[in-house]
């Protein structure tokens, strides 16, 4: 789950870390007073939106007047930001950060990210901030330092005077990194983190050391113990596709296909996806139901296909362990008939009580494709598509 700029700083705020003054802002009017009430000669105007490279898409702006700050507001709010991550249907603005300048002697990038193959937390920290971390491996590699955490004891303290050390910072501003790398380190660990980001941090003329611009995900899997991070979470930045689904508790990944897919396993998924594209379709979803699929489980997992209304298909590929295939035939038939699924419906089952299974599809006097195999199932997926009228065909 990602949050705003804006609630990310909050966060590093009551861990110590320096930051801008700034205020939130939902109107031009609100905006001008937010400038006005931080006082100052110049304020940054900033977009909140799930995304990284505003700035360059325009959603960041500097302005010199509560004038200028009320101008960039009404060009920003209720406009889409499209930038190289949000892909061209872009994030809606509904809300602005209004913050006051400061005076910047130097710019610095500082990560932290979960290393699924070190099972570690890994903290990456560059000389070269406001730079994308990928720009700066591509181009400068040798400034990246990475250090691992150990989980048994935390991040040292004698670790991160090492980062600052290794950043080549004026012994006066040593200390004063050594906080900030701690308290991130904090915020990130207590709040269950999978990713934090300040891009840049910056030394500002006098000394000090202060987050610019803060990014921060979490991992979902532990928002139930995290009841106020999960009140952060801003619906309006997801796709909806996405956002219908993880509320039922199914794992969705919304694609650009007109073939949907209803699938247990992520393995098996994955595969599905390829064999697809081998077939010369385009899958519009991954979706894994899990164990214990129940019928009621199965309906809901079609409604979250249907959300999508560039699909055209639906391929069900269940291999049974856990699951049941009478369980996923019945889910498949009541979801025909309750769900009222028009669209063409290939299933194939294997696995436990697939006999049963393909006789409850047999006897349903439904409409449904039924296939023995992987293969056959996406051929005569992709095959149901076309006759459909499908367009996107795979690259």
């Amino acid at each position: 789950m990602d949050i705003h700029e804006y609630q990310a700083k909050e966060l590093l705020a009551r861990h110590g870390v320096n930051l801008p003054r700034g205020g939130l802002a939902y109107s031009p009017e609100q905006a001008a007073y937010r400038a006005s009430e931080i006082g100052g000669e110049r304020w940054a105007v900033k977009a909140q939106i799930h995304s990284g490279a505003r700035g360059k898409a325009g959603g960041v702006k500097l302005c010199d007047s509560d004038k200028a700050v009320k101008q960039a507001a009404e060009e920003m709010l209720g406009k889409r930001l499209v930038t190289h991550q949000t892909g061209p249907e872009g994030k809606l603005v509904n809300r602005l950060y209004i913050e006051e300048t400061v005076d910047i002697a130097q710019e610095l990038y500082l990560g932290f990210v979960l290393d699924r193959k070190a099972e570690r937390i890994m903290i990456i920290a560059s000389s070269s901030g406001g730079m994308e971390v990928e720009e700066i491996a591509d181009k400068e590699p040798e400034s990246l330092i990475k250090t691992v955490v150990d989980p048994g004891h935390g991040l040292q303290e004698f670790q991160a005077r090492e980062i600052a050390y290794n950043l080549g910072l004026e012994y006066k501003v040593v200390n004063r990194m050594v906080d900030t790398i701690l308290g991130c380190y904090r915020a990130f660990r207590d709040y269950d983190g999978s990713m934090l980001e300040i891009n840049p941090l910056v030394i500002t003329g006098g000394g000090s050391v202060m987050a610019l611009d803060a990014k921060m995900s979490f991992d979902e899997n532990a928002l139930f113990r995290r009841q106020e991070i999960s009140e952060l979470r801003d619906k309006s930045q997801e796709d909806p596709r996405e956002t219908f689904a993880s509320d039922r508790g199914l794992s969705y990944v919304g694609l650009n296909g007109e073939i949907g897919c209803i699938i247990n396993g992520a393995g098996l998924a994955m595969a599905t996806l390829d064999m697809i594209k081998i077939a010369g379709g385009e899958p519009a979803n991954f979706l894994d139901i899990g164990g214990g699929a129940s019928p009621d489980r199965v309906a809901k997992s079609f409604r979250a296909v249907l959300q999508d209304e560039n699909v055209k298909v639906i391929f069900v590929n269940i291999f049974a362990g856990i699951n049941r295939c009478d369980w996923v035939a019945e889910g498949v038939i009541k979801a025909k008939k309750e769900v009222g699924v028009s669209l063409p419906i290939i299933v194939r089952l294997a696995g436990t009580n697939v006999e049963k299974g393909k006789q409850i599809l047999a006897d349903s006097g439904e409409d449904i494709i039924v296939a023995d195999t992987l293969k056959e199932g996406a051929e005569k997926a992709v095959k149901a598509w076309k006759d459909a009228g499908g367009t996107k065909a795979a690259a």
